[in-house]
């Protein structure tokens, strides 16, 4: 054995030397579209919503210029897409341009390419930020700005899909005691206990996810909010929207979430490089990071909104006094408002006009993917809304 086996770790430094180290996952030429699909790659619908919500977002803060910020691109799918939704594709005159884990075995952006602006105004310029840690890809549109941190005053859309459950977290095991526990692994992915959990972590387990019985674990998401609270922080107006598949306090998994993906299977998650490394992010905790109260957001039932203070989503993201400054839905009602339905279309269309039919039934398909329950409509999205700011050019910054 090397040394490189017999070395202890926590989690979260073996999880961010696997992903994000030398010859990490992450880095490779393949990106994630190679192992995993997100939302993203199984359909255009996504990021033609993403355009419309874009469109929102300009409109709430009475512009024709904005910025649109990817963290966690990938290798710039989502970006190209909104753009292409847009009607300003790669390459494209007059346009400008603007990463899973339901982790969907296969990859490759499958799909058709949406036609059309689908209630995205004319005249929207984009402003585009991808943000990842990765090397620029070969091909990308040039007008897309490749950074690994956040810009900083951003005035439109930090836009997070599927982002924080990569963020690297220490995991914590109650011993036959009772006492909470730092997990420690090897590269080979055995693990063992180590100290006991103390300081800021163990404050955060006590108020966020308590380990209750021996044998219980939990991923400690505090760099997971501390994530959050500086991608909000880089709005000077607009929103921050978090796309992942999460948990809230009353229904958290007993025995955490971690686990590993390659090549479109799930697998042990092993820290040695080989496999993408994610765990379900408490998304309430995430909230509460930005100085919401408690986690308080208005939620819709698959988001176990009834446990969150604050009142449930009334569907339209408004509350009596006007739109919600927090929010955590589930992934198939934020798409329904921006118009992504499973509806099939009429059959009469089938006889009128036949390769219309055939379009709007593969549609239908794709948008009910993205809207399935116990599958990628299960994924929460937890937005914040950041009103008023001046209108500048954001800088360079933060995480």
């Amino acid at each position: 054995m090397t040394d490189e086996t017999c070395q202890w770790q926590g989690w979260r430094q073996a999880t961010e030397r696997a992903l994000y180290g030398p010859g990490g996952f992450y880095l490779r030429p393949e990106g994630p579209a190679g192992h995993f699909r997100t939302s993203v790659h199984a359909s255009p619908l996504f990021a033609a919503a993403v355009a419309r919500l874009l469109a929102e977002v300009a409109e709430e803060l009475g512009t024709s210029e904005i910025d649109l910020v990817d963290v966690g691109a990938g290798r710039g799918e989502l970006l190209t897409g909104v753009l292409t939704a847009i009607g300003g594709g790669a390459g494209a005159p007059g346009g400008h341009p603007g990463g899973g884990t339901g982790r969907h075995p296969g990859g490759g952006a499958g799909g058709r390419t949406v036609g059309g602006t689908g209630g995205v105004p004319d005249g929207l310029t984009v402003r585009a930020y991808a943000v990842e840690r990765a090397a620029r890809p070969a091909g990308l549109d040039p007008r897309i700005e490749w950074t690994d941190r956040l810009p900083r005053g951003v005035r439109g859309l930090v836009f997070a899909n599927e982002w924080l459950d990569n963020v690297p977290v220490d995991v914590a095991e109650a011993d036959a005691g009772g006492t909470a526990r730092y997990v420690e692994v090897r590269a080979d992915g055995t693990e063992r206990l180590g100290e006991a959990v103390s300081g800021a972590d163990a404050e955060w387990l006590a108020r966020w996810w308590p380990l209750r019985e021996p044998g219980a674990r939990a991923e400690i998401g505090r760099p997971r909010d501390e994530a959050w609270a500086s991608a909000v922080a880089s709005l000077s107006a607009g929103r921050a929207v978090a796309v992942d598949y999460g948990h809230v306090r009353g229904a958290r998994p007993p025995f955490g979430s971690l686990t590993g993906f390659r090549a479109g299977r799930e697998v042990p998650p092993v820290p040695d490089g080989s496999c993408d490394l994610t765990a379900h992010v408490a998304l309430d905790a995430c909230a509460a990071a930005t100085g919401d109260a408690d986690g308080g957001a208005g939620g819709a039932g698959g988001a176990g909104g009834a446990d969150l203070t604050g009142t449930n989503g009334s569907g339209n993201g408004n509350g009596e006094d006007g739109p919600r400054r927090v929010e955590l839905v589930t992934q198939r009602e934020a798409l329904g408002r921006l118009g992504v339905s499973g509806g099939r279309p009429p059959l009469s269309l089938a006889s009128t006009d036949p390769v219309a039919y055939v379009r709007a039934l593969s549609s239908a398909g794709e948008a009910a993917e993205l809207t399935a329950r116990g599958g990628l409509g299960d994924f929460l999205w937890l937005t914040r809304r950041v009103p008023g700011g001046a209108t500048r050019p954001p800088g360079q910054g933060g995480y």
